[in-house]
């Protein structure tokens, strides 16, 4: 159950402002459509936190538990640092079919992501692939949602990058802790 909320948990919080969240407001701006747009992400946020899990937990069973904790203490960090570097919505055109076109775009949006990152982490620090995918496509819908629902309305009513700082420099000091405790695991 730790893999599942902390990759929930985690997922849900650097949503926002991210790459995948504004993208996901422009193209329900643009397409009308939020059901599709949502469906799309859906895929994209499973098919992405798959991915990293089941790497994650590949890797952890190649290293020992003292570098799997620096490695989550590492995406951690990764997720606070990048967290503090500006996002802005580009504008892309999905009017013919919109699912298709939010599942490639979002996909993309997402490797190499700091959410994608954590899934990878927690999976292999918890030894539960599963749990972690589940916890990490579910935060990032939930974190989505709101974008979807509100489109190109979500920065005039929700303080994204402040939420965003704050996210990142949340996740910095977690990360922190977490890397002097591998560093005192014996």
């Amino acid at each position: 159950m730790a893999a599942l909320l902390a990759s929930f948990v985690a997922a849900f919080l650097c949503a926002w402002g991210d790459r995948t969240q504004l993208l996901a407001a422009t193209l329900a701006a643009g397409s009308k459509k939020p059901g599709q747009v949502l469906a799309g992400l859906i895929m994209a946020a499973l098919a992405s936190n798959v991915v990293a899990a089941f790497a994650g937990a590949w890797i952890a069973d190649t290293i020992n538990l003292r570098a799997m904790t620096l490695l989550t203490a590492l995406a951690l960090l990764f997720a606070g640092i990048s967290g503090f570097i500006p996002r802005k919505p580009k504008q892309e055109a999905a009017d013919r079919f919109p699912v298709l076109a939010t599942f490639i775009l979002c996909l993309a949006a997402e490797i190499g992501d700091r959410i994608q990152f954590l899934t990878f982490a927690f999976a292999g620090r918890f030894d539960s692939a599963p749990l972690a995918a589940a916890g990490g496509a579910a935060g990032l819908i939930a974190g989505c949602v709101p974008a979807v629902l509100l489109g190109e309305r979500l920065g005039a009513i929700v303080p994204v990058r402040a939420i965003r700082w704050s996210v990142a420099g949340l996740m910095l000091v977690v990360g922190f802790i977490v890397a002097v405790k591998a560093l005192q695991l014996a």
